[in-house]
Formats: C-alpha cells, sequence, structure tokens
C-alpha cells in the first residue's frame, strides 16, 4: 500500500476514533482523576520514523513519582500502577490517547511500536534503519505476541536483562517482517486481531 493511503486512512480512522470515543475519553479521564493525584495524561520520549523524537501520549497508569522509583520497564504486579491503572493497563484503553498521536502525523495505526532512546541505542545497524523507516504504531503483531510481557518479566531473574536480550530482539523481528511485508489487508488483520485480543 502506498505510504500515502496508509496516511489517508490513518487520518480518516484517527478522526473517527477520537469522535466516537469521545465520552470514553472524557469518562476514562475523569476517573483517572478521582482515582490518584496527577495528570490525565503521560507523556514520555519515544523514537519515530527516521530517529526522529516524538511525545508519545498514554492516559496516566502509574503514580506520577514512578519515574524515579523504578525503571522503564513495568514487571508483573508493579506497586507504581494506580487501581485505574490496572484496569486500563489490562484493557489496554490507556492506549487511546494515542489515536491523537496517529491524527497529527507522529505514529500510525498499525507499525512497528516506538522504544525509549535508550533501547533503541542497542538495535543492531541494519534492522534500526529498516524498523525506524516507518512511522510507529499503537499496534503491531510484536504487541500481540507480547501482551503478556510484563508478566513474563517479572518471572525472570534479572527483568532488565531479559527484556534486552529476549523480548527485544523477538520483538525486534516481529517489526522487521511487518516491513518487509506491510500491506492493507496485513494492517486490517492486526487491527482486528488487536480488537480480538483486547475482548478476550
Amino acid at each position: 500500500m502506498p505510504m500515502w493511503a496508509k496516511r489517508l486512512v490513518d487520518v480518516l480512522l484517527s478522526a473517527l476514533g477520537l469522535v466516537l470515543l469521545a465520552p470514553l475519553l472524557l469518562a476514562i479521564a475523569l476517573w483517572i482523576k478521582l482515582d490518584s493525584p496527577g495528570p490525565v495524561l503521560f507523556r514520555q520520549e519515544r523514537v519515530g520514523r527516521r530517529g526522529r523524537m516524538f511525545s508519545i501520549h498514554k492516559f496516566r497508569t502509574m503514580r506520577p513519582d514512578a519515574p524515579s522509583l523504578g525503571p522503564q520497564i513495568t514487571i508483573g504486579a508493579d506497586p507504581r500502577v494506580t487501581r485505574a491503572g490496572q484496569v486500563l493497563r489490562r484493557s489496554k484503553l490507556d492506549e487511546l490517547p494515542q489515536l491523537w498521536d496517529v491524527f497529527r502525523g507522529a505514529m500510525s495505526l498499525v507499525g512497528p511500536r516506538p522504544e525509549v532512546p535508550r533501547y533503541v541505542a542497542l538495535y543492531p545497524a541494519d534492522i534500526a534503519e529498516l524498523v525506524l523507516s516507518v512511522r510507529p504504531g499503537i499496534t503491531d503483531l510484536a504487541s500481540i505476541e507480547y501482551r503478556d510481557e510484563s508478566r513474563l518479566l517479572a518471572e525472570a531473574a534479572d527483568p532488565e536483562a531479559c527484556y534486552v536480550e529476549q523480548v527485544m530482539p523477538a520483538k525486534l523481528a516481529l517489526a522487521a517482517r511487518y516491513v518487509q511485508t506491510r500491506s492493507f489487508i496485513g494492517d486490517l488483520t492486526l487491527l482486528l486481531r488487536t480488537v480480538k485480543a483486547i475482548l478476550s
């Protein structure tokens, strides 16, 4: 599928999603404010297309001081996660604000998940060039296959090493495969699989 066609689909579907889901977005925002002190949205610098930095948006699921209390990866029953955050993370509803990131052009509906700079610095050069050649996405095959990533890391003796040495390379391989074989039908299939995974 041509890049302009993919971008057109992203704009139309993200705009439609923001309008239709507006009541749900407002309800979640209110829930977060009532559940714990701090901002509704969480912003974090991620590496986007061609290595450009951008701010990704999510509903806040952790305490405001979470970055100073632990690693950037979430491990098992992380005590930094709020009560509302537990539900939002499990249902993936915390990712909904990224529809705005898609609409503004920083992301796509489907594409390799964007990573923080410290982990991108560990990518093999050839894989980094390939994966960063497209806009990052809200969902991809790795997001589906590693839906229980935090539980997997919690079972490791060294969660950080497990992520860097096992999880990240596997996810990168899936991301590279997506870039090499991407198509409209493939994107549609991944969107439907994502919805099915969330509902189940």
